[in-house]
C-alpha cells in the first residue's frame, strides 16, 4: 500500500500484492443521474456511497478493511492495515453524518480491536496484511512478513482520530478508548530506528530482521509516521532522526518551478497526489510549517502541478481537461502504477482529484460533476467510483480500494467540516510530538 515498488525505491508507488493486476469488467453500471444535484447534496452522496466499501464490504468477521473489493465479493480474508486506519476514520464521518448510529460504530470499531489486540505484532507494530478472520499475518512478500512502520502509522492516525471522537461515559466507548491507548503504548517505533540509525527503517522480521533495509525517507507520504513515532508516550524517536534521516534525501527539498509553480518538497512535478493525501487524512496543513515548508502551500502547489499537468495535457491522452484530471497511484491497464506528471501513462484516479478538494475545490468539484454526471454509467457503482479509468485505452479498473476509496471520504470531510483534522490535531500526545520536531500551527498555540 506505501510508498514503494516491488524493488523497494522508497517514494515509488504504494505496493501491492502479485496478482493485483486490474482488468476491464462489465461494472455494475448506474443510470445518469435524471436531476442535477447541488454541490453539496453530490459530496453527501460520493461520501455515502463510498462509505459503502468500509462497512458493508468489510471482512465479515472482524470489520477490518479489505485491501480491495471487485465485482464479485473477496474470496479470501485478507484485510489491510493501513486501508483499515483509513476505515476508522470513515466509520467516525459516517456517524457524525448520520449515516450509522453511535452504537453501531462502537460495536464494529470493538470487532476491529479485538482482532487487532489478539493478531500477532512485531515489537507493538502490525503487518501490511492480516487475515481478517485469525489476525495472522500475511506476508507481503519473502521477506516482507513481519512489522511494517508505515502501515502501522495509517492505523494509528485512524485509531487516535476514534479515541478523540469516542469520548463518551459509558463503558462501552471507555473501553474503546482504553484499547487503543494500550495499543499506542505498544509500539515500540524507536525499534525501527535501530543501531542509534539516525532514520527510521520500513520493515522488520522476526525471520529476516531488517533484512529489506527500506528507509523512509521524504517527501513522500509518511510525514505522519514520523510525527506518530516522535509522538509516542512509551517508544519515542529523537527528533533528529526526523531532521536527519527523512529531511535528508534528493527528493525531500525541491524549490524548483513545474507549470510555472514553484514546488516546496518533493521529486520532480511533485509525485503522486497521495502524497498530499495520506499524512494530511489527520496532519492538518493550514498553518503547519517547520522549518522546511509550509505544508498548505506545498499542498496546494502539488496539487496545482498536477492539475496543469493533465489541462495542458502534453501526451495527448485522450478525455484530459479541466474536468477530467489527478494522477496518483492507482490500478492500470498494465498492473499497479505510481500515475504522476513524470509518469503519465494516461489513466485518472478519481480518488487524486477528489482527495484534493480541500487544496482546488473549484477544480475537483468541476472533476467530480464530469465523473458522476457524465462518465458515471462506466466508473460509478455501489461502493463509490472505480479506482481509475482511460480513456486512451478504453479501460475502467475493476475493483475500489482501501487506500483510495478512504482518502475521497475523510478529505472531503475535511473540505466541509475539518472533523478529522481537528481529532488528530487535538491529541496531547500528537502536539507533544509535532512541537519537538519544531512544527508551527495555530492549533499548538
Amino acid at each position: 500500500m506505501t510508498a514503494h515498488g516491488s524493488e523497494g525505491a522508497p517514494g515509488s508507488a504504494p505496493r501491492r500484492p502479485q496478482g493485483s493486476r486490474a482488468r476491464s469488467p462489465a461494472r455494475p453500471a448506474s443510470r445518469k443521474p435524471a436531476v442535477t444535484l447541488g454541490d453539496e447534496a453530490l459530496l453527501e452522496l460520493v461520501q455515502r456511497q463510498t462509505f459503502r466499501f468500509f462497512w458493508e464490504g468489510a471482512h465479515p468477521s472482524s470489520g477490518l478493511a479489505r485491501d480491495r473489493i471487485g465485482s464479485a465479493e473477496p474470496d479470501d480474508d485478507r484485510v489491510a492495515v493501513g486501508g483499515s486506519g483509513f476505515a476508522v476514520m470513515a466509520i467516525i464521518v459516517a456517524v457524525e453524518r448520520g449515516w450509522i448510529t453511535r452504537a453501531d460504530a462502537v460495536l464494529r470499531l470493538a470487532a476491529m480491536l479485538d482482532l487487532l489486540v489478539r493478531s500477532p505484532s512485531y515489537h507493538g507494530l502490525f503487518p501490511h496484511f492480516m487475515d481478517g478472520r485469525t489476525g495472522a499475518t500475511i506476508p507481503f512478500g519473502r521477506k516482507d512478513d513481519g512489522g511494517d512502520i508505515v502501515e502501522t502509522s495509517l492505523l494509528f492516525q485512524g485509531l487516535l482520530c476514534a479515541r478523540r471522537y469516542f469520548d463518551g461515559s459509558d463503558r462501552a466507548e471507555q473501553s474503546l478508548r482504553g484499547t487503543i491507548t494500550w495499543l499506542w503504548r505498544e509500539v515500540e517505533w524507536s525499534w525501527h530506528a535501530r543501531d542509534d540509525r539516525k532514520v527510521l527503517t520500513w520493515h522488520w522480521s522476526p525471520r529476516n530482521g531488517f533484512g529489506l533495509d527500506h528507509e523512509v525517507r521524504g517527501w513522500n507520504e509518511c510525514l505522519v509516521t514520523y510525527v506518530l513515532a516522535v509522538s509516542s508516550p512509551t517508544y519515542p524517536i529523537a527528533p533528529k532522526v526526523y531532521h536527519e534521516g527523512f529531511a535528508q534525501s534528493r527528493t525531500f527539498l525541491n524549490r524548483r518551478r513545474y507549470y510555472d509553480l514553484e514546488l516546496p518538497l518533493g521529486p520532480d512535478f511533485g509525485g503522486p497526489l497521495f502524497f498530499a493525501h495520506f499524512s494530511f487524512c489527520g496532519l492538518d496543513p493550514r498553518g503547519l510549517v517547520d522549518t522546511y515548508a509550509d505544508y498548505w502551500l506545498q499542498n496546494v502547489q502539488h496539487t496545482r502541478i498536477n492539475y496543469e499537468h493533465c489541462l495542458r495535457n502534453p501526451h495527448g491522452h485522450k478525455g484530459y481537461g479541466p474536468s477530467c484530471w489527478g494522477l496518483t497511484a492507482s490500478d492500470d491497464p498494465s498492473g499497479y502504477v505510481a500515475h504522476a506528471p513524470d509518469h503519465d501513462t494516461g489513466v485518472i484516479s478519481p480518488t487524486a482529484a477528489l482527495a484534493s478538494f480541500p487544496y482546488t475545490p473549484v477544480e475537483s468539484m468541476r472533476a467530480l460533476r464530469h465523473f458522476y454526471e457524465t462518465l458515471g454509467d462506466r466508473i460509478w457503482g455501489r461502493l463509490g467510483f472505480a479506482d481509475a479509468f482511460s480513456e486512451t485505452h478504453d479501460w475502467v479498473a475493476e475493483s475500489c480500494l482501501a487506500i483510495d476509496q478512504g482518502p475521497i471520504i475523510v478529505m472531503i470531510e475535511n473540505f466541509r467540516t475539518g472533523l478529522l483534522w481537528r481529532l488528530l490535531m487535538s491529541d496531547p500526545d500528537v502536539q507533544n510530538g509535532l512541537r519537538r520536531l519544531g512544527f508551527r500551527s495555530p492549533v499548538l498555540g
